[in-house]
């Protein structure tokens, strides 16, 4: 159940649903993601879905920042789901408090 909408958030959350929304519709996505690391640098991906990988949109946002070097995530949006349990058992694994956020539509649930 949303308990949030998109205004709600503050500026720098918004943001990140705003990412999140263009990476899923620059491949005509369904769904996408997006993280910001520690000192505010942003990744957005949509899900990868090849014959021999198959990521989350969420887990590819993450991958993006670990790759980039993040030791650490402040907040992640998941565009177009509900939840993403595995994207985002792999943000807690880079950042343990990170705020998670799910938006369908413009209705913003807390993921726990």
């Amino acid at each position: 159940m949303s308990d949030l909408h998109v205004d709600d958030l503050d500026a720098e959350d918004a943001k990140l649903v705003t990412l999140a929304r263009g990476a899923a519709g620059r491949v005509q996505r369904t769904t996408g993601a997006a993280v910001r690391d520690g000192i505010g640098r942003t990744y957005a991906s949509a899900a990868v879905d090849l014959p021999s990988l198959q990521l989350t949109a969420l887990q590819a946002a993450v991958a993006q920042a670990f790759a980039a070097g993040a030791d650490t995530l402040e907040a992640a949006v998941v565009f177009g789901a509900e939840s993403d349990d595995d994207g985002l058992k792999a943000a807690r694994e880079i950042g343990a408090g990170v705020a998670a956020y799910a938006v369908v539509g413009k209705a913003v649930t807390r993921l726990a």
